[in-house]
């Protein structure tokens, strides 16, 4: 009989890294070895009021305790960040089904390092720590993340499972020669670089430099994009794609060159970067989460600093001016990302951890 896994996440048709992340895993292997259950948790893909979200708030948390009650997984994979709002939400399914006597796997998909989420409060660091030991495994993304992890509870189980793609895609198209093409592709926020993209654009514009750029996704802070690609007079260079998905969306990233995400917030490890090079559209992004352990400066790509526009620009310029640097670049990061972030090592990833934590039959 196949064990049960109740995987708590948010709604799978919502826009986001966590919902793609469980997509990937009911759409894999793990689905025939195991019955997957699915447990929605906070608010994305939800269409609520406040009186909606208190409902949701007080009585999720009972939701959760009657489905452990009725379904009976042998183990519950819970999806959460080290952001506050996820890290007191989530502890309440923590405490219900450790009470119950199920196997929990913890996996943080990003947000701040242990060490750093209470700064300055040691009471409520040893909270963490303690809660963190509650687990009967914590996954995460990379090693940037498991050094930090191992230095704050050396003496958890600790298990390193990256993201990753379907591996089923399309064979490296030549790029379109002309302008360099470059892509943006994610949630409208400050703290995802795409001021920066802009402010660079805007830079090597004035250089005259020929550029195009595709701007995906959407988000709270797409009327101020808007505005500011007005001011910066970018209207002829830069166009806005709204949510794109699919086969719309792999067209977009086989027409790129480059995919510039400069950001600063606290990723995990974002699957459009994994996109992207799988495309073979060249990255330039920031040292953020477990990026480091996919890209290989001047390999894969290029790193930039949070913050700076000038830098980037000199980033961009580069590859403009040597497509045959790009053109390799290209060809590295699909290499690397089909030989170690398929769907399939996940799926193998994530078996093994809960055959080790099944119960005999």
């Amino acid at each position: 009989m196949k064990q049960k896994i109740l995987i708590l996440g948010p709604a799978m048709s919502a826009v986001s890294g966590v919902s793609t992340h469980l997509n990937q895993l009911f759409n894999s292997d793990i689905a025939v070895r195991h019955r997957l259950l699915h447990f929605q948790v906070g608010s994305e893909g939800r269409k609520e009021n406040k009186v909606q979200q208190l409902f949701r708030f007080a009585f999720s948390p009972m939701a959760f305790f009657a489905c452990l009650l009725q379904q009976r997984p042998a183990i519950v994979h819970l999806n959460t960040s080290m952001d506050p709002k996820s890290y007191w939400r989530d502890l309440a399914y923590l405490l219900i089904a450790r009470f119950l006597g199920r196997k929990v796997v913890y996996q943080v998909h990003g947000g701040a390092l242990p060490e750093d989420f209470f700064t300055g409060n040691r009471l409520l660091t040893g909270i963490l720590r303690g809660v963190l030991k509650l687990p009967n495994a914590v996954v995460l993304l990379g090693q940037p993340q498991l050094k930090a992890y191992r230095r704050f509870l050396p003496e958890q189980r600790l298990e390193v499972v990256p993201n990753a793609i379907n591996a089923a895609l399309e064979p490296l198209a030549a790029k379109p020669p002309g302008p360099l093409h470059l892509v943006y592709l994610g949630r409208f926020a400050e703290n995802k670089g795409i001021f920066e993209v802009l402010e660079a654009i805007a830079l090597l514009v004035k250089q005259q430099r020929e550029l195009r750029l595709s701007i995906g996704g959407g988000g709270s802070a797409e009327g101020r994009i808007r505005a500011r690609v007005n001011e910066l007079g970018l209207t002829e260079q830069v166009n806005f794609t709204g949510p794109i998905f699919g086969t719309d969306k792999d067209r977009l990233w086989q027409a790129g060159h480059v995919f510039a995400f400069p950001t600063y917030h606290r990723e995990g490890l974002p699957y459009a970067l994994l996109e992207a090079m799988a495309a073979g559209t060249v990255p330039i992004t920031t040292r953020i989460g477990a990026t480091p352990d996919v890209m290989q400066d001047g390999v894969h790509g290029l790193f930039v600093e949070a913050k700076d526009a000038l830098g980037l620009a000199e980033a961009i310029a580069r590859l403009d001016d040597d497509r045959v640097l790009l053109a390799r670049m290209a060809e590295a990061g699909r290499e690397r990302v089909l030989a170690h972030y398929t769907v399939e090592r996940m799926a193998d990833d994530f078996g093994r951890i809960y055959a080790s934590l099944s119960i005999p039959e």
